[in-house]
């Protein structure tokens, strides 16, 4: 198989595939008979081929897909009217806590949030795919360590997470921020959102409705150490996906 032909294939396969391609799939398809570099610099080209579309290719943490351009986005909306999910703003603070201080237990993200964090918020951070237990630590009781996933990388549009914005760039709050990261004006990629809006009438303060309405939340953009010592043992969740590898 010649190399144009090889680029018409990749490129069918990258516009039908539901999800992420990793490279490894990508090779299988032909089977291995085109070494890294040229399936790469195939890549390359087609991402110079679609430049000035509405539509562009990207390398994300799980892998390469097609995905429309930010500028597409509010056309694209008007084709489906209905709401996505909304979470709350203690939902959002605690997600920005994982992505930024992970690995992290449940108690340090109190510390850093100053209320308590249900399991109800642990849940659905964990059914929406954008956190895991990767482990837990080795003290008393054995609490896990939380953290973000690759599906979490690819629904801002991020191959790593070198790639989220430095703290101090932000001018509003963690949980506004995760809840659209569009209108913050982020440099977090190509398609910075999460497929959220943010909650109607969420309340100001950021407190859980099970937390104590006297408490005060910490600043999530600057918490404290969790706790624990550097190089405190870890046990690994023999369960839990590898996050770290790059498509």
């Amino acid at each position: 198989m010649n190399t144009q032909e090889a680029k018409r294939v990749l490129e069918t396969a990258l516009i039908c595939a539901q999800v992420p391609m990793p490279l490894r799939d990508m090779r299988g398809m032909f089977e291995d008979q085109l070494a890294p570099d040229t399936l790469r610099s195939l890549l390359d080209e087609i991402s110079r081929d679609w430049e000035g579309r509405g539509v562009e290719l990207v390398a994300l943490s799980s892998g390469w897909r097609f995905q429309s351009r930010p500028e597409m986005r509010e056309y694209l909306d008007r084709l489906h009217p209905e709401k996505p999910p909304k979470y709350s703003r203690a939902v959002m603070e605690t997600l920005a806590i994982v992505a930024y201080r992970q690995p992290v237990t449940r108690g340090d993200i109190e510390e850093i949030r100053g209320v308590t964090v249900t399991s109800q918020i642990v849940k659905q951070l964990e059914d929406r795919g954008w956190i895991e237990a990767i482990g837990y630590r080795e003290s008393p009781g054995r609490p896990a360590l939380y953290a973000t996933t690759r599906h979490f990388l690819d629904d801002l549009g991020l191959s790593s997470l070198e790639q989220l914005p430095e703290l101090d760039l932000m001018g509003e709050s963690a949980a506004a921020i995760a809840a659209n990261p569009a209108q913050a004006e982020l440099p977090v990629g190509p398609q910075a959102s999460l497929p959220i809006d943010p909650p109607e009438g969420h309340v100001a303060d950021g407190l859980d409705a099970s937390a104590d309405p006297s408490a005060s939340p910490a600043d999530p953009l600057n918490p404290p150490q969790p706790a624990g010592e550097p190089g405190e043992p870890i046990s690994p969740d023999p369960d839990a996906h590898d996050r770290t590898a790059q498509p």
